[in-house]
This record gives structure tokens, sequence and C-alpha cells, in this order.
């Protein structure tokens, strides 16, 4: 059943990426029985003590299918997931995928404000979240946005209030397996409908979601996994929130259960969390953000823990410091692949035999055959070889809007169906993209235009310096200034001259040197783990003592 304010794949599209094999006409449900069939007793996925086959995980998605239907939902329905990481939301992500019904992958950090606005956006008929994680009562706050709707909530957790439903006991597997996967056959959605929402990774207000279908989501995952090499020797550790896209299925764990692989849980990204489970399950690969990855690096260095295994990670969410990824490969005895991409589509990897050079300096490259981009300048005209732009792009994957959002989507897509990323690129000469800055990271200096980036990757050759990032303070005179913040190395101190003289030593133009600096305990990031300079410039502008250091 096709969902009102879905933005449809143009006939020509849909007809060419049919015939020729991108897309295969299959519900993403379908394949959960194809591996249980080729992989049924190898574990698929480890979350703490408990490890589920791959046939285990079938007759789990098949029992929750046929209660959530019990329920009441429907082919056609929309649903709010609020998870953490944990085998329940695999299980309820591929139950959805079996029945037709669309999860909206909210991250835990969410509150009401964001999403009460998904809820509304979706028209959601159920809610799905944790009873309580930390201090916070998911559980009341789903009933509060289910009374204004009439949707049911789900809980996952002991404590599940009258009238909630629990996810365990939904999940639970009764009955002869085989009688159910063919009553569960009915259900089967269309190929071409929507099987999940991703959010805009955005900063500003609140989210967009993106509609993605089975046809081009399950070949995001698939082909993903063909060039990261994924096999049944593939052991993934989820160390990022799995309802963004890329632990989900870029590859993610979708691309490791599509070949075999082992998916493992971690309940948070941290080396001391993450290194004992590397340890333990043998772990092959992992993707990080460049905060994490950070701490990962930090804590190699003193760590017993046997990290022998690790074979590579993977890098997203925003650009690597200039000769972070050769510091990183050392310290983890392990390749990096450098990912870049996007909830709304394209995606870009370094190989895993690109040589180093070009795995240090590039974002990678796109991973099909049918990605079309175009680099244009600022009016929209073709920027030239190897001129910098804003990167354009159009693909077996990537949709052609954002669902219910027409007024945003004449803005962020041209009327032939090209999505503008917003990001400026430049083609390296190994056929890679260098990303160098969002077009709207940039600081405005009286007309001159300086990329934020630019300057965090200068400010991070600073020996002192751990973590850095821009953001444009007010000038009355020029409009704005170039204000960093930096995370400083235990032990170190520096001041706004050390900061200047550095800067000019490099021979860095006068107009890009930071003349304002602030030493900070941390950067605040958002639910993804990028830096929310959005948060940081209104504390910056406010009170900046809140985030000095010792403050």
């Amino acid at each position: 059943m096709k969902r009102d304010g879905t933005v449809p794949w143009p006939p020509e599209a849909v007809k060419r990426y049919v015939a020729e094999g991108y897309w295969r006409g299959r519900p993403l449900g379908d394949y959960v029985w194809d591996w249980a069939e080729r992989s049924g007793d190898r574990v698929a996925i480890v979350d703490g003590d408990v490890r589920l086959t791959y046939r285990e995980l079938a007759e789990h998605v098949d029992a929750l299918g046929e209660n959530l239907v019990g329920l009441g939902l429907r082919d056609g329905d929309n649903v709010l997931v609020q998870l953490p990481n944990c085998w329940e939301f695999v299980v309820f992500f591929l139950a959805c995928q079996r029945i037709g019904v669309a999860p909206v992958l909210a991250l835990l950090a969410h509150r009401e404000h964001e999403l009460g606005h998904l809820a509304e956006l979706a028209d959601v008929a159920a809610i799905v979240v944790p009873d309580r994680c930390g201090d916070f009562d998911h559980q009341a706050l789903a009933a509060t946005l289910a009374a204004r709707r009439d949707a049911q909530v789900i809980v996952l957790g002991a404590e599940v209030h009258s009238g909630h439903a629990s996810l365990r006991s939904l999940s639970r597997r009764q009955g002869d397996a085989e009688e159910r996967r063919i009553r569960m056959m009915r259900y089967a959605p269309h190929s071409g409908d929507v099987a999940l929402f991703l959010l805009s990774g955005g900063t500003t207000g609140v989210p967009k979601i993106i509609a993605r279908t089975h046809d081009d989501y399950e070949y995001n995952a698939r082909r993903s996994a063909e060039v990261c090499e994924f096999d049944e020797d593939t052991v993934y550790l989820v160390t990022l929130p799995m309802a963004h896209n890329f632990p989900l299925g870029s590859p993610g764990l979708l691309g490791a259960l599509m070949h075999g692989g082992r998916v493992v849980m971690a309940p948070s990204p941290r080396p001391e969390v993450t290194f004992e489970l590397i340890e333990r399950e043998r772990v092959t690969t992992s993707p990080l953000v460049p905060a994490v990855a950070q701490r990962w690096v930090e804590a190699a260095a003193t760590t017993t823990a046997d990290l022998s295994s690790l074979r590579t990670v993977q890098i997203g969410g925003s650009v690597l410091p200039e000769g972070f990824a050769a510091t990183l490969a050392g310290a983890l005895k392990c390749q990096v692949q450098q990912v870049y991409g996007m909830a709304e589509g394209l995606l870009n990897y370094t190989r895993l035999d690109d040589p180093p050079h070009v795995v240090e300096t590039t974002q990678g490259r796109p991973i099909s055959d049918a990605d079309e981009y175009r680099i244009v300048d600022e009016n929209g005209r073709p920027a030239g070889p190897g001129k910098p732009g804003e990167l354009l792009t159009r693909g077996p994957y990537t949709p052609r809007g954002y669902f219910r959002a027409p007024e945003h989507n004449q803005l962020a897509f041209t009327p032939d169906g090209w999505y503008r990323t917003g990001d400026v690129v430049v083609v390296h000469p190994s056929g890679n993209f260098v990303v160098q800055a969002r077009i709207k990271d940039l600081v405005n200096r009286g007309g001159e235009k300086v990329s934020a980036p630019e300057v965090e990757e200068l400010a991070m050759e600073l020996p002192q310096v751990r973590q850095a990032a821009v953001v444009p303070v007010p000038d009355r005179a020029l409009g704005e200034r170039v204000c960093l913040c930096v995370v400083l190395h235990k032990g170190h101190r520096l001041d706004l001259a050390d900061v200047q003289r550095e800067f000019h030593a490099r021979g860095v133009a006068k107009y890009k040197i930071p003349e304002r600096l602030e030493v900070v305990r941390e950067l605040p990031l958002t639910p993804i783990g990028k830096v929310d300079k959005k948060m940081l410039l209104q504390v910056v502008t406010s009170d900046p003592r809140q985030l000095v250091a010792g403050a």
C-alpha cells in the first residue's frame, strides 16, 4: 500500500533499475528465511548473553510479525520506533518488513519535541519504546504521544504498564514455526512500497524523514556489503545507534546478515565496553565516527584486550582530520575505510585495495555503476575538472524527495530529480571524492568565506589540540568572525596568541586565522556523533563559561 506523501520514483528509472538487476523485486522481509535456510545453525546475533541463530531469528521475526497483525497493524501502517541497540530491535525491524509496516527510526536521545513531530508527520499507528533508559521514562512519554492520536504503545522491558503491549511477549516463539511461516506469506508487501523511514542528518529544526523502499534499501545494503567484502566470516560490531543508516544498512547489520556473518551488539561505543567484545567475539569490522575513533586510539595504547581479529574500521559521519586515518590504522593495526554517505541515498567508500595515500586523503567513490553525480558552482553550472563545487546526485537508492515535505523538496531537489547534498567536493585523481566543506558550514567574514573544516584541520595539527570545531560568532563590523573551540590533551595549555602565531607560520590567509579561542571540556555532539555546532554556538555566544575547561 502506498503512503500518501511519498515521492514516486520515475517510471523510466524503475524500469531501468529492474531491467539492469539493481532492484530484485522482493520485499526485505522475504530474505529472512533465505538466510535461515543457508546459515540456519550459525549465530546471527549476539546481544550480551543472548545468542540467536539464523533459524531462531527467522522464527522470532515471524512470531512477532503475526502478533503485530493480531494487534491490528496492517500493510501501509507506520510505527515510531525508539529502541536501544538490542536483538529485539532487529527482530522488530525485520517483522515490519514481513508485514508491510514501515518503522520510523528515531534516536534514543529524541524527546517530545522531535517524537511528537515524527508521530504526527508519519501518522503512526504504534509507538515502540524501552520502558526506561537511564533516568528517562520513555514509556510515559510514549503514552502521552499515543493518547493524542489513539496509537498503541509497545514496550521493551520488565515494566509494561496496563494497556501497553510487551515487545518480548509478542516476539516469543510458540506453535509450529513452519505453519506460521506459511501463514505469514499472505502478508508480503510489494517491493516498491516504503520499507522504512530514516531521519535526515541535519542539525537544524525538527528532523525530516526519508522514505526508503524495499527495492532501494535492499540494494543499498547488498551493494555496500559487496564493496566492503563482507562474507560469512564477517563479525560486525554495532557501536553506533542502529537507527542510523550507517550501522543499519551501509553495509551495517543488514549487510552482515545478508552474507551469513555475525552481528554483535555493543551497548556503548566506549573502548572499555567494545574492546572486550572485540576480543570475546573476534570482531572483524566496526563503524565509528571520528570522535569515537579518537577515544579508541587513546585507549589502544594501554589496553590489554586482544584486538588482533579487527580487520577494518569504517569511519563516517564527518571528515577525518588530515593524518588521522594513518594514526587510527597504526593504533588498531587494521585497515581504515572512509565512508561518506547520507540517509538520502548516495554512498561512497574507499576500497579495501586503495593505496594508503588515497584512503588517508579521500572519502571514497560511489558504490554503484548507476550512481550519477554532478559537481556544480553556486549558479548551478558545472564546476569544471578539478574544481570544487556542490555535489548533486541521483541513483538506484537515492529517493527523489523527503516524505510529506513538498516545499523543502523544491529546495533540496532539482526538477529532474537530482538531490542537492549541500556538500562541497572535488574529485581526486583516483576518482574518489574529497569533501571540503558543507555549504552552510562556513564563516562569512566580511564577504570572505572561511571553510570551518579547513580551519579545524589546521587546528588539529597543533600538538596541544585533541578536538576542534569552528563556529561563526556575530560581529557588527564584519558580520561574522572565526571562533575556534578546542579540547586539549591532558596537561596542555593554549591561548589565542599561540594559535594565531602557528597559523601565520603555516602561511594561512589572515582572514582564516581564528580571532577568538574557547578552550572547552568537551564538544557537544548530536545523537549520531557529529559535533552539534548549533548548540556550541549558542553556548559560546551566551555563556562560554559553561564549556570552559575547569569551570
